[in-house]
């Protein structure tokens, strides 16, 4: 995980990490700001080696931390399977161009 702070303190960051990629292996991809699609990309790559393993133990882990039940067996169920033969290297950063509000740099995170 990319030790960045993004202006928040840790239990509001952990949550936004969680609600982040929690709906980004739900979409397949989000539109965000860089900063935070280097910090949630780590944490997505990790879900998606959890789901290639595949077992029990591999499944109440990935369930502690994404909240939703769904996207857990969407994780099992297709998205392991899909990257079963790819050793890593799972999600792409697109750079979009800056926010027309404060200038930040928009990324789309997506699955390749």
């Amino acid at each position: 995980m990319r030790r960045t702070k993004l202006g928040r303190n840790m239990g509001h960051r952990r949550a936004m990490l969680r609600n982040l990629v929690t709906s980004f292996l739900a979409e397949e991809h989000i539109t965000t700001t860089e900063q935070r699609a280097l910090s949630v990309q780590p944490l997505a790559e990790r879900m998606i080696t959890l789901a290639k393993r595949g077992d029990l133990h591999a499944r109440r882990q990935a369930l502690a931390y994404i909240y939703d039940e769904d996207v857990v067996r969407k994780l099992f169920d297709t998205l392991g399977p899909r990257y079963r033969e790819r050793s890593g290297g799972y999600t792409r950063i697109v750079r979009l161009g800056t926010r027309q509000g404060d200038a930040a740099a928009m990324v789309m995170l997506e699955l390749i």
